[in-house]
């Protein structure tokens, strides 16, 4: 087993296959995310959780999600056993959520593999969380390998569950099935156009969760978006899968709509654009998170609409995630300041880009 991040993702510049290109709709669906709720019977929820008894919870899980045996590359981490920034490698690869990295005390746990691009997080809101990532919208095929991690999971842990409202969880919302599927959706031509404001009412009204970059509790950046479902009380699996891949299909054709109106009536105007964006990122010497995301999806969209051909769409997804303020400092080989760090970003965009002529 690995004993750090900085292991799993040092070997290598990929971001991992749920950055691939090959998904469905990878153009606007850049990958989808399942993910279950689950609590272990017999302990009370995170919330009422006392310092004893949410080791006694770890410890638990721990050496049950260590016999699974998923992967040769499985891994279970403390995160009090990492530093800071192998915790935030861990949140900017998605393996963990925001909460679980930053927000919540006591002890924590991830369980992940990522050859399979899944993750089980121990005391995050609920006990578990598990969750696995693929490339472009991909829902049936996660669900079934979500489904089979959680029954064999299930084998091994009993979980909280009632007769009549099925697992019972931390928050109501997801009392049922626990399950949540979330769509990272790329909608720069929404954004644009000034019609995404329909989107957020639109999901709404399909009582769907429009988050951003990162989903719960983080901020919208570079026109990418997380549309979940809200709640799973009184739904079956297969109805809030429907619900999903009824919806998914309709924002996809919005944004190609407006891609390609915006391509014929405002020419000029879109081609600035990404070509000023990738000529930032070519040539600037000082770059913040947020900016090199920002040029990132509009370079993308150039990308897709074939007026930057000469790049691959998997480098520019790659990016979006090396880019990050933990990658960086991964990349540079050491921890940096906030200036260091800006800096190190544009050095290390300028080579990548230039590596494609």
């Amino acid at each position: 087993m690995a004993e750090s991040p900085r292991d799993w993702f040092a070997s290598t510049d990929s971001a991992g296959d749920w950055m691939a290109v090959d998904g469905p709709d990878h153009d606007i669906v850049v990958t989808t995310r399942i993910r279950l709720a689950r609590n272990v019977a017999g302990f009370p929820f995170r919330a009422r959780l006392d310092a004893a008894k949410a080791r006694a919870v770890e410890s638990h899980l721990a050496e049950r999600l260590k016999k699974l045996e998923l992967a040769a590359d499985q891994a279970y981490l403390r995160l009090a056993d990492l530093s800071s920034l192998e915790t935030e490698l861990l949140f900017e690869r998605h393996c963990i959520s925001k909460d679980l990295a930053r927000e919540l005390d006591g002890p924590r746990a991830v369980f992940f593999s990522r050859r399979k691009n899944l993750s089980v997080m121990v005391n995050e809101e609920d006990h578990l969380r598990l969750q696995v990532l693929g490339p472009g919208r991909s829902p049936e095929a996660l669900l079934e390998q979500l489904c089979d991690l959680d029954a064999r999971i299930g084998a091994q842990v009993a979980y909280a569950t009632h007769p009549r409202f099925g697992h019972l969880t931390s928050c109501p919302t997801n009392v049922g099935t626990g399950l949540r599927i979330s769509v990272m959706l790329h909608l720069p031509a929404l954004v644009w156009s000034k019609e995404i404001e329909k989107v957020f009412d639109a999901a709404g009204k399909m009582k769907l969760a429009v988050r951003g970059y990162h989903g719960e509790g983080t901020s919208y950046v570079g026109d990418f978006f997380q549309v979940s479902n809200q709640v799973t009380l009184g739904k079956s699996v297969d109805r809030l899968l429907a619900d999903v891949t009824k919806v998914l299909p309709k924002l996809v054709d919005w944004e190609r709509d407006v891609r390609r109106g915006v391509r014929k009536e405002k020419t000029r105007t879109l081609e600035d654009r990404i070509w000023r964006a990738y000529g930032v990122l070519r040539h600037a010497r000082r770059m913040t998170s947020t900016e090199a995301i920002e040029l990132l999806s509009s370079v993308r969209l150039g990308v897709c609409l074939g007026l930057l051909p000469q790049l691959p769409l998997r480098l520019v997804n790659e990016l979006l995630v090396l880019s990050q303020p933990a990658h960086v400092q991964l990349l540079a080989g050491r921890e940096l300041d906030d200036d260091s760090r800006d800096l190190a970003r544009a050095d290390y965009l300028r080579k990548r880009l230039a590596e494609t002529g």
